[in-house]
């Protein structure tokens, strides 16, 4: 049997106060509404049934998987994520050193790493994972950042990231492409300017996603979608935010490999490539008739999400492992199903 589930709000101020309402059926209230989780995570869990029924976790226990709508305004921190062993490594290291699990100062408030992935529900801007040095270098130049390029070009992205966040002096800001002005005009004299041009700038389109896994530097700057991710809260920060930033740390975590343009699409039928074995995510036509096969695990299901104008608002819904399901269309609407599955 299906069963609603009814996410919790947090309202970051980053958000914006009418994408995530809009696209639930919600009222407006006025707050800045910057992400909805479904899942079980100690911090938000989700209800089922009813906004004030029983826990989620009720039916399916912890779950190891998160699902959120992120509504982003303004842009998020620069950051990256923890692999499994170096999470059990620092969480058992501020335990030793005290620090409180709620304290500004930790980084690690579990023992697992924070695959992600991000899917566009709009157009959907973000920086990902670190280009070519020699691309990188190019575009310092354009932008009369000179002593930047020459300091790439003799010492290579891991050398250049190092020096950049030791600099204090404000970046040449006369021919920053616009989003760079925008997070500049934010954050003036942060040292992860200099680290930003160095990663692929993209607008994903609807549909669209881009896979972080552990190590990727990213940050996202402006869109409304879907991120499914590892049920942790494990974040490594190294700008464009006001919260604790450990260079020491951010270093050791980045991987500093150049990746290919890192835009994903479906494939024939409608599997993204994961960055962890841990979940599943794929996008199906919502069609009458439509069987979704019964699974082993519990899966969180999204939709029907339709072109504008929508007719119903989706429903985020768990369906039970061992149970099936068979699409209907009673306002014959179409649209796409999203399928979360936690392995």
């Amino acid at each position: 049997m299906l069963r609603s589930i009814f996410g919790t709000a947090q309202h970051y101020d980053w958000g914006d106060s009418v994408s995530i309402p809009l696209f639930m059926g919600m009222p407006l209230d006025g707050n800045t509404w910057a992400e909805m989780w479904f899942g079980t995570h100690h911090i938000a869990p989700s209800h089922i049934d009813k906004p004030d029924g029983p826990l989620l976790s009720s039916e399916t226990g912890e779950m190891t998987m998160l699902v959120k709508l992120l509504a982003c305004a303004k842009p998020l921190s620069l950051q990256t994520h923890p692999t499994t062993q170096q999470a059990i490594e620092g969480f058992a290291k501020e335990n030793v050193a005290s620090i409180a699990l709620d304290s500004p100062h930790r980084m690690y408030r579990d023992a697992s790493d924070k695959p992600e992935l991000l899917i566009a529900l709009t157009p959907f801007e973000a920086l990902c994972g670190f280009q070519s040095a020699k691309q990188s270098t190019a575009l310092l130049r354009t932008m009369n950042w000179h002593n930047e390029a020459d300091v790439l070009e003799t010492n290579g992205i891991q050398h250049y990231v190092e020096w950049a966040m030791q600099q204090s002096t404000p970046v040449v800001t006369d021919a920053l492409p616009e989003w760079l002005a925008t997070i500049a005009s934010l954050h003036p004299l942060d040292p992860a300017l200099r680290v930003a041009p160095l990663l692929h700038h993209v607008t994903l389109q609807p549909g669209e996603a881009i896979s972080l896994p552990a190590g990727n530097l990213h940050a996202y700057i402006r869109g409304f979608g879907l991120e499914i991710m590892k049920s942790s809260d494990n974040v490594i920060r190294a700008g464009f935010t006001s919260k604790f930033v450990n260079v020491e740390e951010l270093l050791s975590i980045v991987d500093f490999s150049s990746i290919d343009v890192p835009v994903i699409r479906p494939d024939a039928n409608g599997q993204y490539a994961s960055p962890t074995p841990a979940f599943g995510v794929q996008q199906i036509p919502w069609r009458d008739g439509t069987n979704v096969s019964a699974s082993p695990v519990h899966r969180i299901l999204f939709g029907p999400i339709q072109d504008e104008p929508m007719t119903s608002p989706p429903e985020m819904v768990l369906l039970p492992a061992n149970e099936e399901l068979e699409l209907g269309d009673p306002n014959n609407s179409g649209g796409v199903l999203w399928i979360f599955t936690q392995n």
